[in-house]
């Protein structure tokens, strides 16, 4: 299976995309590089936009650029097209070595999904939900799910732009805030999202 880092938004402060914040030294992206052959992953590719493009091929992993000027649902094209299994994982996301360990172990047929949600996962940090990971064998299924997801946003069917969990809710049939627990893999530790630089402190701390 081959795996592949996100980097498809471009939340910056100043001109730092958030997949460059430092986590205890190390850039994000640079991390999750480093957790994923250390644990044995060897074919992992980065998608991301052209303007940063240069600035992630110094860590040692393949990058690519994918189509930004779709707007507005451009991050959904970070989920780079191909014909065979690939595990997507999220560029803005501190992961714990368990939770990598428990995507690579994580076995599936169609597309699995990986997030934490309260009350369901008691050491998560954050008061919201999170999604960290799809895995997806069955491609064709995937890309059909996208361009529904991106026809219902154009159809004003979503109140923000779609993101993962847009996409699991199309996938599932579901409603927003309703979980079915097939397919669904609960990361239940440290693992999380970073939205702002100066909170990686805080957040630290609570972890």
């Amino acid at each position: 299976m081959k795996y592949f880092i996100m980097c498809g938004g471009y939340v910056c402060t100043w001109d730092k995309p958030k997949h460059l914040w430092l986590y205890e030294g190390e850039p994000i992206l640079k991390r999750i590089i480093r957790q994923l052959k250390e644990h044995g992953i060897e074919d992992i590719t980065v998608t991301t936009a052209k303007n940063c493009v240069r600035r992630y091929k110094k860590f040692g992993a393949k990058v690519i650029e994918y189509d930004s000027n779709t707007k507005p649902y451009h991050w959904v094209n970070a989920f780079y097209p191909l014909d065979e299994p690939v595990c997507y994982l999220f560029g803005d996301v501190v992961y714990s070595d368990n939770a990598i360990q428990t995507i690579i172990d994580a076995e599936t047929d169609d597309i699995e999904f990986f997030a934490s949600a309260p009350p369901f996962a008691n050491d998560y940090p954050k008061k919201y939900a999170e999604p960290f990971a799809f895995k997806v064998v069955n491609q064709e299924k995937f890309r059909y799910c996208i361009d529904i997801t991106k026809t219902l946003w154009e159809n004003k069917q979503f109140y923000r732009e779609p993101i993962a969990w847009e996409l699991w809710q199309v996938i599932k049939g579901t409603t927003l805030n309703v979980i079915k627990y097939d397919n669904y893999t609960i990361i239940n530790d440290y693992t999380c999202d970073l939205d702002w630089e100066d909170e990686i402190g805080q957040w630290k701390h609570n972890s």
